[in-house]
C-alpha cells in the first residue's frame, strides 16, 4: 500500500508560480511512476505530468509544456511538480498518483492516489 500527501497549493496571480510537493509513503517509492492529475469543476481529469521509477523518463500535457516541470528526489519519497507563469486555466484540484507502471498512470489506471491540493490562479 502506498499513501500520497499532497501539499503546497494555494491562491497565486496570474503569471506567479507555485511549487506542489507530494510525499508518499509505504511501499518502496523509487519503483513507482508518479504522475501528477487536475481536475476543474465540469471538466474530466487530466494528466498533466509524469515521470517514470527508471531513468526519469518525462510526459508532459501540451497545455503545461515549457512551463511545469515535474521531478522526483527517491531519498526523500518525494514528487515535485513546479508551475511557473500560472494561468487561470491551470485553476484546478491537483492530485498525484501512484503506479509500478509509467503506462498506468498516462493512461489513468494508476493504482494509488492522493486527497488533492487545490490551486486557484486568478486573473
Amino acid at each position: 500500500q502506498v499513501q500520497l500527501v499532497e501539499s503546497g497549493g494555494g491562491l497565486v496571480q496570474a503569471g506567479g508560480s507555485l511549487r506542489l510537493s507530494c510525499a508518499a509513503s509505504g511501499r518502496t517509492f523509487s519503483r513507482y511512476a508518479m504522475g501528477w492529475f487536475r481536475q476543474a469543476p465540469g471538466k474530466e481529469r487530466e494528466c498533466v505530468a509524469a515521470i517514470g521509477w527508471s531513468r526519469g523518463t518525462t510526459y508532459y500535457a501540451d497545455s503545461v509544456k515549457g512551463r511545469f516541470t515535474i521531478s522526483r528526489d527517491n531519498s526523500k519519497n518525494t514528487v515535485y511538480l513546479q508551475m511557473n507563469s500560472l494561468k487561470p486555466e491551470d485553476t484546478a484540484v491537483y492530485y498525484c498518483a501512484a503506479d509500478g507502471s509509467l503506462h498506468s498512470v498516462l493512461t489513468g489506471t494508476y493504482d494509488y492516489w492522493g486527497q488533492g491540493t487545490q490551486v486557484t490562479v486568478s486573473s
